[in-house]
């Protein structure tokens, strides 16, 4: 008789949450309790822990590695190996090694990030205006601890902050360094967090300090005066705008002009960059300018080259002979990161809870912080005075009788009894009379007995006037006044961004002058590729050539100055204009539009249209019978921006965009025949680039829209059979006079 083989027992197992599951089983979840259980506290520590500054204006990895460097002692001794550095700060930071020797970096004063850097280094640490040059590696660099790094230390093993524990709980750690000037608007932050991030710009400090003082003697001081704006670690111009600038300050969001500063040298007729915004870098300035001279839009330019040394940046470009330096560097400025903007996001933790907060509003924080840091510290000192001043008072007692305390402390047979004899014998408690007992032999006499106790009075005063300034807000604010006008006078130092109020720029009509304007003919075909045609190469042209399978989707008549936006499958825009494009033939295929503007990989054109002066609206037609009106300015850029995501929306797919100037009637087709004739009058424009539109045709079970065409080349005869009054609008079935094949030359 065969045996029953049997089944191995499944292996229980125990989740962390308790609940006993089987091997190889699955539980379903819902996907609101992943996120809550599994992300959000991720998403939280991301905000807390890592990405977004404090108060006090660092990240944990700042503040984690500065603090080892301090208890290193590394405040007031000689350099070390960043080896060793990065090595110790592991056991306050446990994310690597790489981690931390890069925050060092930044910090360093070699890399030139910040304007006051808090490592004083030796060695290769790269440069924050170079992309591609690199810092050496831990080993070879040396660091230690900046001078103005006793003002981020002050005072702190006076109570000043809370001690925590470190990650695995064997030593503490500061939760928040206690600076004594608003180092949060002096140093350049910059974060990344899941949902939110961070962007400070930095201020110089001698106008944060005098701003803070001005506020906290009025209120209502105007901060523009005493601060006109951020200020660089790499110099560069500050292209002042007073509206933008106030708003920033109010709101903390809104972005900064900034441009390179540059000489003309005469002398080799060439042009030196020596400073650049702190946006970019040297290299991706060097790419673009490349880029445009290889596209023919820059024909000024010899030659350009890094010249950058160890006496700092320097961009060269060689001019050709008779160009105006003047004209081409506005130029470079429109079309090259010479000129970019900063972003600011003024994101900052208060009390844990992420806030993003205008320049007055951060420096009240601050005072508010830096008061409760010198509210500690007096309450730290008041208590080590009294401390010493009930040591002195015990002391005090034994003048009454220096005979009588020798004689308890001679005639106490056992040493455990002494203490309590001094106690019983003067009437003073247990701390005092150790302190009496510990007093060497040679000192009991009555000259050092009344030397120590004079310090009485004097303890006394000073622990009045301690807590006189403890009660008082005007002593306080005195004292954080004090302590910015010193660190100010000690630390202060000029403007390396220069702010320039009187902005001459040149209007972008001057370059587009020098663009020449002409009639062409546009001919674009289905799969892409497009053709610009003059009028007289179009008079002696034959048949349009196109690719095989590949036909004509629509021509138009334009000039050559024209601006297009082309929108892709992917729910982006790019825009250009017919100039960027060279001058056809109808035996050639064209320019293959998706190569030309640069499209992502898999990504298809979905419509083209011509922009005019931005002034009429585009239709986006819908699959599913919606249909989007947004006015032509939503696309209108003041940059040089070319491309722009969330162009329309995702809903479904896209089937048309048609570009009018005034309302027209129109013609929707769906797949199963039927059309509806509709008035755009009937759609109100919508602001939002994305909005899913209004539904204008109502479709029967699995038919979707396929086309639409404006009325007058739509071929219908029986207009009526199709007109509706309301939308959406189920149509009518197309009879056979009625569709006849649509004409392709409309206008879009």
């Amino acid at each position: 008789m065969a045996r029953k083989k049997q089944e191995p027992e499944k292996k229980k197992k125990v989740n962390t949450d308790g609940v006993v599951g089987l091997v190889g089983s699955t539980t379903e979840q819902p996907i609101s309790e992943t996120l809550e259980i599994n992300y959000m506290p991720y998403a939280m520590s991301v905000i807390v822990s890592r990405a977004i500054p404090e108060i006090d204006g660092f990240k944990p990895s700042h503040r984690k590695l500065l603090y080892t460097m301090y208890k290193m002692g590394l405040l007031t001794g000689g350099r070390t190996k960043s080896a060793n550095i990065v090595g110790q700060t592991m056991r306050l930071n446990p994310h690597g090694d790489a981690a931390i020797y890069e925050t060092m970096v930044r910090l360093a004063k070699g890399n030139e990030t910040l304007l006051h850097p808090f490592v004083d280094s030796k060695g290769n640490f790269g440069k924050v205006y170079s992309r591609d040059m690199a810092y050496a590696a831990a080993r070879y660099t040396e660091a230690k601890l900046d001078a103005i790094c006793a003002e981020i230390f002050k005072d702190i093993d006076s109570d000043t902050v809370d001690m925590v524990d470190n990650y695995d709980a064997t030593m503490k750690e500061p939760s928040l360094l206690p600076t004594t000037f608003p180092n949060v608007l002096v140093s350049a932050n910059q974060g990344i967090a899941v949902g939110m991030a961070s962007n400070i710009c930095s201020f110089n400090l001698k106008e944060i300090c005098d701003t803070t003082i001005a506020l906290m003697k009025n209120p209502d001081h105007d901060i523009l005066e005493t601060l006109p704006g951020p200020d660089f670690s790499t110099g560069a111009e500050l292209l002042f705008d007073e509206a933008t600038t106030r708003e920033i300050y109010s709101t903390g969001r809104g972005s900064f002009k900034l441009r390179a500063k540059w000489r003309y040298m005469k002398e080799g007729n060439l042009i030196e960059i020596t400073e650049i915004p702190y946006s970019t870098a040297s290299e991706v300035i060097m790419d673009k300018v490349a880029e445009l001279i290889k596209a023919g839009k820059i024909k000024e330019i010899t030659d350009m080259r890094d010249e950058t040394d160890l006496g700092g940046l320097k961009l060269t470009i060689d001019l050709k002979r008779g160009v105006d330096p003047d004209k081409l560097m506005q130029k470079l400025f429109r079309l090259t990161p010479l000129q970019d903007s900063f972003p600011c996001n003024f994101n900052i933790l208060i009390a844990g809870m992420p806030r993003v907060m205008g320049v007055g509003e951060i420096l009240e924080e601050w005072v508010a912080w830096r008061t409760d840091c010198v509210k500690r510290r007096i309450f730290f000192q008041i208590g080590k005075k009294e401390e010493r001043l009930h040591l002195l008072k015990g002391l005090e007692r034994i003048l009454l009788d220096i005979d009588k305390a020798i004689r308890i402390i001679r005639e106490t047979e056992l040493e455990s009894e002494v203490v309590p004899n001094l106690m019983i014998g003067f009437g003073i408690d247990e701390i005092q009379a150790n302190y009496v007992a510990e007093i060497k032999l040679r000192n009991i006499n009555k000259e050092y007995i009344l030397k120590q106790t004079k310090a009485i009075d004097q303890l006394e005063k000073e622990i009045n006037d301690l807590r006189d300034t403890l009660n008082s807000s005007r002593k306080l604010k005195n004292v954080i006044i004090k302590e910015l006008e010193e660190v100010s006078k000690k630390f202060g130092k000029p403007r390396k961004t220069e702010i320039i109020y009187d902005v001459q720029e040149v209007a972008v009509e001057e370059e587009e002058e020098q663009v020449p304007d002409y009639p062409v003919t546009v001919f674009v075909s289905k799969e892409g590729y497009m053709k610009k045609i003059t009028a007289q190469s179009l008079r002696m042209s034959g048949e349009q050539k196109f690719k095989e399978g590949d036909s004509l989707d629509f021509t138009r008549e334009t000039t050559n100055r024209a601006e297009f936006l082309v929108f892709t499958d992917k729910f982006q825009c790019y825009k250009s204009r017919l100039s960027d494009f060279d001058d056809g033939k109808a035996s050639q295929l064209g320019d293959y539009l998706p190569q030309k503007l640069g499209f992502e990989q898999g990504e298809n054109m979905a419509a083209l249209v011509f922009c005019g002066d931005y002034k009429g609206f585009v239709l986006f037609f819908f699959e599913n019978g919606k249909v989007a009106k947004v006015p032509l300015s939503a696309y209108e850029t003041k940059t040089n921006r070319k491309k722009l995501t969330g162009a329309y929306s995702d809903k479904s797919p896209l089937v048309k965009a048609v570009a009018l100037d005034t309302d027209e009637q129109m013609v929707v087709y769906a797949t199963d025949g039927r059309a509806a004739i509709f008035s755009t009058a009937q759609l109100l424009p919508k602001t939002t680039r994305n909005t899913q539109g209004v539904a204008v045709m109502t479709l029967k079970k699995k038919a979707v829209v396929s086309d639409a065409v404006l009325l007058e080349a739509s071929g219908i005869v029986n207009q009526s059979r199709y007109r509706t009054k309301t939308i959406p609008s189920a149509g009518a079935l197309l009879k056979e006079e009625d569709s006849a094949e649509k004409q392709q030359s409309f206008d879009v």
